[in-house]
């Protein structure tokens, strides 16, 4: 016997999606245009490190643009082809925005090294007032951003790459000032290493958990052991076994186990509920499959051995 739960309020997360979407088309926008603000000033003050930002901008609005496609991929429906429907696009998209950001580290470095060893003439004023400008944008788009970037891996991703816009702004802002007042042209270069740093390990950890949703990993903050142990202090549990734990997106954790029954003729059907309601309420698991075994034979052939010490099975016949 098997049980399917599901606890997800779909009318709320369907809400915080839409709200999730505007606000990555508000910075994809505000991106776009200043893209084109950024390469205008690049040629107009022959500066190559306000091109090179350009190209990050262009990378970057790329990216909240894949962001903005996965979010509305995200709500088809399943199918019978897709049984989970398209949840794990934004997981995809998640995982090749980090992928674009660490590429975009990598020209960062690889333009760092060689205007290091053939520094330009740039003319400071111009690079200072481009950057600031950059600044004020990128700034407006991380507060939009901000209280809807732990809803969605996506938009955590899109947080992440105005952040590094922004860090990428308040360098060339400081290799402005600096230029202006010393004519060090090396400084640019140098600003610019630290700035990929940054980005490299500010990514990290977005790079961390799209891997392990796509491993199928437990999620963040969860506990089997301290599951299974709620799962068998219900009266009627003996033991639980074959327990595992993942995400289908960001948002959706999914349940499946086998329970065997400490005796004939208890209430299934209860234990059912109490072990789908419990799960949800109290380690936010959306969806669990439950299949309830009145005997250890399956378990036996499936070469998992004997329930583990201190459950109820103690003392029961056992394979």
């Amino acid at each position: 016997m098997a049980i399917q739960h599901s606890h997800s309020d779909k009318i709320s997360d369907g809400k915080s999606e839409n709200r999730a979407q505007d606000r990555i088309a508000i910075a994809f926008s505000i991106t776009c245009a200043y893209t084109v603000v950024e390469t205008v000033g690049g040629i107009l003050f022959n500066s190559l490190s306000l091109l090179a930002d350009a190209g990050h901008m262009f990378s970057d609005a790329m990216a909240l643009g894949l962001s903005w496609v996965a979010i509305r991929i995200g709500k088809r429906q399943a199918s019978d082809r897709l049984t989970y429907g398209f949840s794990r696009s934004e997981i995809l998209a998640a995982l090749l925005n980090c992928i674009v950001l660490w590429a975009i580290v990598g020209l960062i470095f690889y333009e760092a090294i060689q205007r290091i060893f053939n520094p330009g003439i740039v003319q400071g004023f111009g690079v200072f007032s481009v950057a600031t400008v950059g600044l004020i944008l990128n700034l407006a788009m991380a507060a939009i951003l901000f209280s809807k970037r732990h809803e969605s891996l996506n938009v955590k991703a899109a947080f992440l790459h105005v952040l590094s816009d922004a860090l990428g702004s308040i360098g060339a802002l400081v290799a402005g000032l600096v230029i202006l007042w010393t004519s060090a042209f090396w400084i640019d270069p140098v600003i610019s290493i630290l700035i990929g740093v940054l980005i490299l390990i500010s990514s990290w950890s977005l790079l961390h958990e799209t891997v392990n949703i796509l491993m199928e990993g437990v999620p963040k903050g969860m506990n089997v052991s301290a599951i299974e142990s709620a799962i068998v202090k219900i009266d009627g549990v003996c033991c639980v076994y074959d327990l595992h734990i993942w995400n289908i997106s960001s948002k959706q954790v999914n349940l499946s186990a086998h329970v065997v029954l400490s005796e004939e003729g208890v209430d299934s059907v209860g234990i059912l509920r109490e072990i789908g309601q419990m799960v949800s309420r109290d380690f936010g698991v959306s969806h669990s499959t439950i299949q309830i075994e009145t005997s250890h034979d399956n378990r036996s052939l499936s070469d998992l051995g004997v329930c583990r010490p201190g459950t109820s099975c103690e003392g029961r016949n056992e394979p």
